[in-house]
C-alpha cells in the first residue's frame, strides 16, 4: 500500500495497469500469485514524500489473483473526531468508510491531524496490532507516555483504546491497525512467503520465467 503525502509516483505492472498517484492519493496492490511492477518518481522539482506499507497475506490467500487499485484523494472521507481531523483511507471511523475494502487482515489506515494540545482517542478491539508513525509535530502516546517527534513510531501493546495527545505545534501521524495472522514469515527482497522452501521455489520461478501466473491479455 503506497500513500503519497506530497509529490507524485508513477506505477506500471505486469497486469497492464498504468497511472500516477499524487498528493493525498493511495494505491493498493495485492501481489498474490505474482505481479511485477516498477514505481518511479513522477516529478523532478518539489518535495517527494510518501509511505509504503507491506500487508502480509495469510497462507490461504498467498496465491490469490493479483490486483491493483487506485484511490484518489477525492474518494477519501475526512471527518472531525474530537480535537482531530482524520482521513479514513482504510477501515471505518464514526460511520465513515475508507475506499479500500476487502483487504486481508481487516486493516485500518488513518491520516490523523490533532490540533495544538488536543487529544485523540480511538477504541480498539483487543488482539489487534496497532502502531502510529509521526509525520509532523510532536505527540505523546497514552497518559504520561514517551514523547514522539517526526519520523518516530509507537507500537501499541494490547488494550481497549489508543490515546494520543499533540504537543505544540499540532501533530500529524499515520495510525494503522490490523488482525495479526500468527503464521511464520519467510521474507527476502520483494517476495514474502511462509516457509524457506516456498521462498526458494518462488525465486526459482522468478528467475526461470514462470513466476507470473496471470499475464496481461493482449
Amino acid at each position: 500500500m503506497t500513500y503519497m503525502i506530497s509529490g507524485s509516483m508513477k506505477h506500471e505492472d505486469s497486469l497492464g495497469n498504468k497511472g500516477a498517484i499524487h498528493s493525498g492519493d493511495a494505491q493498493w496492490m495485492t501481489a498474490g500469485s505474482g505481479i511485477i511492477h516498477p514505481e518511479m518518481p513522477g516529478q523532478d522539482p518539489g518535495l517527494l514524500w510518501g509511505l509504503q506499507l507491506w500487508v502480509n497475506l495469510p497462507s490461504r490467500l498467498k496465491m490469490t489473483d493479483p490486483r491493483y487499485r487506485d484511490i484518489t484523494s477525492g474518494t477519501v472521507p475526512e471527518i472531525a473526531a474530537g480535537d482531530a481531523s482524520v482521513k479514513v483511507i482504510a477501515g471505518e471511523l464514526e460511520g465513515a468508510k475508507g475506499p479500500a475494502p476487502d483487504i486481508s487482515v481487516d486493516p485500518t489506515y488513518f491520516d490523523v491531524a490533532i490540533f495544538d494540545g488536543g487529544r485523540f482517542e480511538l477504541p480498539m478491539a483487543r488482539g489487534r496490532t496497532a502502531f502510529a508513525y509521526v509525520l509532523e509535530g510532536n505527540a505523546v502516546v497514552c497518559e504520561g507516555g514517551y514523547p514522539l517527534g517526526p519520523g518516530t513510531l509507537a507500537l501499541f501493546s494490547d488494550g481497549e483504546a489508543i490515546q494520543i495527545r499533540a504537543g505544540k505545534p499540532s501533530a500529524r501521524f499515520i495510525l494503522v491497525s490490523g488482525e495479526p495472522i500468527g503464521e511464520p514469515v519467510a521474507w527476502q527482497g520483494h517476495i514474502v512467503m511462509n516457509t524457506e522452501e516456498e521462498l526458494s521455489r518462488a525465486f526459482k520461478e522468478y528467475y526461470n520465467g514462470t513466476f507470473l501466473k496471470h499475464r496481461m491479455k493482449k
